[in-house]
């Protein structure tokens, strides 16, 4: 029987529980979508939907118990500006777990934990991400060319210094110096094995 078993456990003692999950929803506030196991997935939608509950009601109060909470105080001010406002007419569910399958090493069940956006987001963060990739491209054919230029510019500089006498060139035709060498052997000649 479960009865009044409230929360998973995860494997864990009380104190690392707190802080996997704390770390868990920073993450997730953080990069907007995790990915972890199915059951740390469903514990931690618990919490993130608390938090972001904290966030719409915008109060000083509100805030401290969030800051408390939450790991980093950049994430606090994320979701108290930017994320809380995505929900003020939503009641509730602003998270969703998409189940992936099965880890390679354990097969532990695992799933994305996101946050639930609107159309409008979902197409500004595609617009936002196709634009990165054309200045992306961009830049790396201005690297190309950029090498090709390095390239043309390093021939150049050696063809320069294969026409200028190098130092020392009397002393290599006559044979004395400048070679280096072996160099003299110190102490004794090891002879046998060992």
């Amino acid at each position: 029987m479960r009865h009044r078993k409230d929360h998973r456990r995860l494997g864990r003692k009380r104190e690392h529980r707190a802080a996997l999950l704390r770390n868990l929803v920073t993450a997730l506030f953080q990069y907007e979508r995790i990915e972890t196991t199915v059951a740390k997935a469903k514990e931690a939608r618990r919490l993130a939907e608390r938090m972001i509950t904290f966030g719409k009601q915008g109060d000083l109060a509100a805030r401290r118990h969030v800051t408390r909470f939450v790991m980093k105080p950049e994430i606090v001010a994320k979701l108290f500006s930017t994320i809380a406002p995505w929900y003020t007419e939503r009641k509730g569910g602003y998270t969703r777990i998409v189940r992936i399958g099965h880890r390679h090493g354990d097969a532990g069940e695992t799933a994305y934990l996101e946050l639930v956006k609107t159309v409008e987001q979902k197409e500004q963060e595609r617009e936002r991400r196709q634009a990165a990739a054309e200045a992306k491209a961009l830049a790396q054919a201005d690297g190309k060319a950029d090498k090709k230029k390095k390239a043309e510019s390093e021939e150049e500089a050696e063809a320069v210094a294969e026409e200028r006498p190098k130092r020392g060139k009397k002393k290599e035709a006559a044979g004395v110096g400048g070679g280096g060498g072996a160099k003299p052997r110190r102490g004794p000649r090891k002879v046998g094995g060992s």
